[in-house]
């Protein structure tokens, strides 16, 4: 049986702690919402940061809230080879001995002695959704990409969680390999 599964693509972004929000954007700020994203938990935020390692930099890093328990930077490989690090590739939160950074803002800067990951591809299930595709939290699947530049992304983890939609993430390296520019469809196989 052929599963389709809704795919984004999720670009380079920073997800901020209270006290690194304060020491980038000052005491007391809140981030202002821009727009909500698939995800019902999230938003793209109107913030956004320069991530800095030594001379190198990306400026324009959209932030996406809310405000979490721990700062955590979200990169392309692509984007780890020309700041020149190595991060590694794990699931959003896990983010022990990771690769560090700077985060410049308007109001100062956050040093991240870790922080910085390539956030493993992931698929997002409600618990309804899991229950009826038969997925499990934290198994690994495979999807299938159709098109010019067909492809199977295998290791792909699943996460449940009873405010998930169904979608796919994939970063902007991956979303290029298969041709998908910021939304496309794939199969669970």
């Amino acid at each position: 049986m052929k599963i389709n599964v809704p795919i984004e693509v999720s670009a380079r972004h920073v997800h901020l702690s209270k006290l690194d929000c304060e020491r980038v954007f000052g005491k007391g700020y809140g981030l202002k919402k821009l727009k909500d994203l698939t995800q019902p938990c999230d938003f793209a935020a109107k913030e956004t940061l320069e991530v800095r390692v030594g001379h190198k930099r990306i400026p324009n890093v959209r932030i996406v809230g809310p405000i979490r328990e721990t700062t955590q930077v979200e990169l392309s490989i692509t984007d780890a080879i020309y700041l020149g690090i190595v991060p590694p590739v794990r699931i959003s939160g896990d983010i022990k001995q990771s690769a560090g950074a700077f985060l410049i803002g308007p109001e100062g800067r956050a040093e991240l002695k870790e922080g910085v990951i390539v956030a493993q591809r992931h698929l997002h299930s409600s618990q309804s959704e899991a229950k009826k595709l038969k997925l499990k939290n934290d198994e690994t699947i495979s999807v299938r990409i159709k098109g010019e530049r067909a492809l199977v992304f295998n290791n792909v983890k699943v996460r449940v969680r009873k405010d998930y939609r169904l979608c796919l993430h994939l970063d902007t390296d991956e979303g290029n390999a298969a041709g998908i520019n910021r939304k496309g469809e794939g199969a669970i196989i």
